[in-house]
């Protein structure tokens, strides 16, 4: 496909990294004619440099040729106009809009259709939701669902003393006393795809499939559950900790936010009246131990400075916090990064891309596109959600007569309301959803793809 992206930032190079990756002819407008330099050394893109949300700026990137327009500059404005005039000049066009102050939400979803816009996202406010499902299940490094809500990957990291620690696989579920699938493990940096006789050592990441049911019982059975969660600090009062803040404070949570900047102290205040406001420097240890970081359920660091982020997250680790959940705008270098335990890892750009990289593949492929993609282990694999329709090979055959592609999984199957971790007697039919999970190398777009 043909598609234009207008802001070469955070957002902008990662889509266009994923996007060229699988294929698609891309053209980057900004008015930055060194970011754009970089972007053509590192991708074959064709660049335009100027206002994306002007005409001639859009005619220049072929904007009536073009299948998809993503805006995502700084400016939540320009992205609007962007979308709104592309979409004048090609009304055929779909159109991505990213949108991240909290006073347009509304009146967006509203316009929709006025401004021309396909699909909205907020990178901050999903890093927020995020945060509040990790906060709920203080055990788990991330958590993404599938089969509405019925079936979850999760994050788990092998702790030192871990009940984990030197286990095969094939003995796990005589220590979670439930139900569970391990579809990836993170050693050293480099994913794969364990068989029954992998042992399970200190340090490894691993990403479990199981019930949403079974959370509890999993936690519980490996020693991990905790109290629930009542008071959390955040450092740092920009958009995230405005939307974080929101929806802690509904949910009966005591909240605290160190933010430096006097009028956004008051901003904040000012909208959040159950939020404590703190003015300070999130990394001034007197002013946190002060405030009663000792004594918090979790401490979430989301300043605009990863540097800090991590320097904070790692003092409230060393001061015995349950929970730390780091914001990173970079998490490129993952060799630094898994170097150090930064508890839960969010990246907004991440969260971002994938919903877009899921929207592009469904429009590649109305009939059968996954319902749902979510990138794990450290973006070395795909977990994916497809429908099964009156096209899809193998019904109501057993998964262990089934060839699939190599570094290809199916984790759980969905009957309706029922849903089953797969085995090799598992079987889905027309109607059914099938979770899969494989190394990220080629991407699948229909549920076909998967079988060799």
């Amino acid at each position: 496909m043909n598609i234009i992206i207008a802001g070469d930032g955070k957002v902008g190079s990662t889509l266009t990294r994923q996007l060229s990756a699988e294929g698609h002819d891309i053209t980057l407008i900004d008015s930055n004619s060194q970011v754009l330099a970089d972007s053509v050394e590192r991708y074959d893109v064709f660049c335009v440099e100027g206002n994306c949300a002007s005409m001639s700026v859009l005619a220049q990137a072929k904007v009536k040729d073009a299948d998809l327009l993503i805006a995502a500059t700084s400016k939540d404005e320009v992205n609007l106009l962007c979308c709104t005039t592309a979409h004048a000049m090609n009304p055929k066009l779909h159109t991505i809009a990213r949108i991240r102050n909290p006073e347009y939400t509304e009146q967006i979803y509203n316009m929709r259709d006025v401004f021309g816009l396909s699909l909205v996202i907020n990178p901050e406010n999903q890093a927020a939701t995020e945060i509040e499902r990790l906060l709920k299940y203080p055990g788990f490094l991330r958590r993404d669902t599938f089969a509405k809500g019925r079936t979850e990957i999760v994050e788990l990291r092998v702790e030192h003393g871990s009940k984990l620690c030197n286990v095969k696989l094939s003995d796990l579920r005589s220590i979670v006393k439930c139900q569970v699938l391990v579809c990836a493990v993170l050693r050293d940096g480099t994913a794969s795809a364990p068989g029954g006789d992998f042992v399970l050592r200190e340090g490894d990441r691993l990403f479990v499939t199981a019930l949403s049911g079974n959370l509890t019982t999993l936690l519980k059975n490996l020693g991990l559950l905790t109290r629930r969660t009542r008071s959390v600090f955040l450092c740092g009062g920009g958009r995230v900790s405005h939307y974080l803040a929101s929806k802690l404070s509904r949910a009966g949570i005591q909240v605290k936010i160190i933010e430096s900047d006097p009028d956004r102290c008051r901003e904040i205040s000012a909208k959040l009246p159950g939020v404590t406001v703190i003015n300070g420097n999130a990394s001034d240890q007197e002013l946190l131990e002060s405030e009663g970081l000792g004594s918090c359920d979790a401490l979430v660091t989301l300043t605009g400075l990863d540097e800090l982020n991590m320097i904070v997250s790692l003092f409230a680790i060393s001061r015995g916090v349950p929970q730390v959940i780091t914001k990173l705008g970079h998490a490129d270098n993952r060799s630094i990064i898994d170097s150090l335990y930064l508890g839960s890892l969010v990246c907004p750009k991440e969260l971002c891309s994938t919903t877009i990289v899921r929207y592009v593949r469904a429009m590649q492929n109305q009939t059968g596109a996954a319902l749902s993609v979510h990138t794990i282990a450290d973006g070395q694999a795909e977990a994916m959600e497809f429908l099964v329709d009156d096209r899809t090979r193998f019904r109501d055959t057993p998964l262990k007569q089934i060839r699939l592609k190599p570094n290809v999984l199916v984790v759980s199957i969905a009957h309706g309301a029922k849903t089953e971790i797969a085995n090799g007697d598992s079987f889905f039919r027309t109607g059914d959803t099938v979770v899969v999970v494989t190394n990220g190398r080629a991407a699948l777009r229909q549920l076909n793809d998967i079988f060799a």
